[in-house]
């Protein structure tokens, strides 16, 4: 794609991670995390409205998953600062081949990966150490009204969590189970 990322396809379409190469000496490295230019074949239109910054302090907790419904639905950049989490997407588009199915990637400090995580997926991830940091770029302004969450232990998605829960918000886990008729949602 550039000198900056590579595009590491995932089973599921539109769903891509991004292999950030940060150059560097025995100072350190610079790494890029976001250009517009750059990811605009994967973006399209859409630009970076919003920055959030999380920090989780124990191993284990699960944070998610969470989505915003059209016309306010978002893709999100994320990536990991500090630690090391399992990042998770699960594909919620109505009328998607890959409906229901999810795909998971480890994001690390190390590992400068950075999960792509288009409009119609719920998102969450699972701590894997103490003390992580995750950084979320968005392509659309928080919207309350729009929100939406899945139950992240749903077995009808069947997520495999690497490690026990510790730990959930009271938010995440008011969320309900799909039923069999959930019809999906539009992207």
């Amino acid at each position: 794609m550039s000198a900056r990322f590579d595009v590491v396809p995932t089973p599921i379409a539109g769903l891509v991670a991004l292999q950030r190469k940060p150059i560097g000496d025995a100072r350190g490295f610079l790494e890029r995390l976001y250009c517009e230019q750059e990811l605009r074949p994967l973006l399209g239109e859409g630009r970076v409205l919003a920055v959030n910054r999380t920090r989780t302090t124990r191993r284990g907790t699960v944070r998610g998953m969470h989505f915003q419904r059209a016309p306010h639905g978002e893709d999100k950049l994320i990536q990991c600062l500090r630690g090391e989490v399992l990042d998770v997407a699960v594909d919620l588009r109505r009328g998607s081949p890959t409906f229901l199915q999810w795909h998971a990637e480890t994001l690390s400090a190390d590992n400068h990966r950075t999960l792509l995580v288009p409009r119609g997926f719920a998102h969450g991830f699972q701590t894997l150490c103490d003390d992580c940091e995750m950084l979320y770029l968005h392509t659309a302004a928080h919207h309350p009204e729009s929100e939406g969450g899945v139950d992240a232990l749903d077995p009808r998605l069947g997520i495999r969590w690497p490690l026990p829960v510790t730990e959930r918000s009271a938010r995440d886990q008011s969320h309900s189970p799909l039923d069999a008729a959930f019809p999906g949602i539009d992207p």
